[in-house]
């Protein structure tokens, strides 16, 4: 089964400075029939304007993954952390028993583009944690690349939650597929461009919840990015 949330449906939230769009719930958006789907609890599209961005604040207890999409994302923290997050990188923050942070448009004349995704981790209660690593293009082009895990295997962030997260940059035409194993399921977020999944067809912005299908086929219609979740 496949349940497509489309792009246009999603919450909106326009600030000035920022224009999110929200998969699930969130802040001031709240629709009971999308508060997340399995581990996978926010999908933000945030757009922020040059010299703007989110001020010190606080989480606890989730595991907060930053995906860069066009721009440049200045990253400090309570852990002494500070870094500036580009395309083709992918920073991932354990919050565990709590960190404070910062965002902010890395640029004073370009916007910055990118998706926050937070999960639900396995437990409450850990120490919180910091890791930011950079995957080439060619690394993902026509091919499913694993960027997070929860063992870190093949060079992925760690993250403390059972889901494994591949990105993929699809040329026209080109094809990839993915197994999902007996119990798993699987969201499909479209980046850029337009695809078919099992022949279902999505375009930037869209997502789509699987369950109780043995695998995914996922071909570009155009020049598409995406990224595929695969959750208990």
């Amino acid at each position: 089964m496949i349940r497509v949330r489309p792009a246009e449906a999603r919450g909106v939230a326009d600030h000035g400075w920022l224009d999110s769009r929200h998969t699930f719930s969130f802040a001031d958006y709240y629709d009971p029939a999308h508060m997340g789907f399995r581990k996978l609890r926010v999908i933000n599209e945030d757009k922020v304007a040059p010299g703007q961005g989110f001020g010190r604040h606080s989480h606890r207890d989730m595991e907060i993954l930053s995906y860069v999409i066009d721009g440049a994302l200045a990253h400090k923290d309570s852990m002494g952390t500070g870094s500036v997050i580009r395309p083709g990188d992918v920073q991932r923050m354990s919050a565990g028993t709590g960190v404070s942070h910062s965002e902010m448009n890395g640029s004073a004349d370009q916007p910055v583009h990118f998706l926050q995704i937070w999960l639900m981790p396995e437990k409450a209660g850990i120490a919180p944690g910091y890791e930011q690593k950079s995957f080439s293009d060619e690394q993902k082009t026509n091919k499913l690349l694993l960027v997070a895990s929860r063992d870190g295997r093949s060079g992925s962030v760690t993250w403390h939650t059972d889901a494994s997260l591949y990105a993929s940059i699809l040329e026209p035409g080109s094809k990839v597929t993915h197994p999902i194993a007996w119990g798993r399921h699987a969201w499909v977020q479209v980046v850029r461009g337009a695809l078919e999944l099992n022949g279902q067809k999505l375009k930037a912005g869209d997502g789509a919840a699987v369950s109780d299908e043995p695998s995914l086929e996922l071909l570009a219609t155009e020049r598409a990015e995406l990224l595929l979740f695969d959750l208990a």
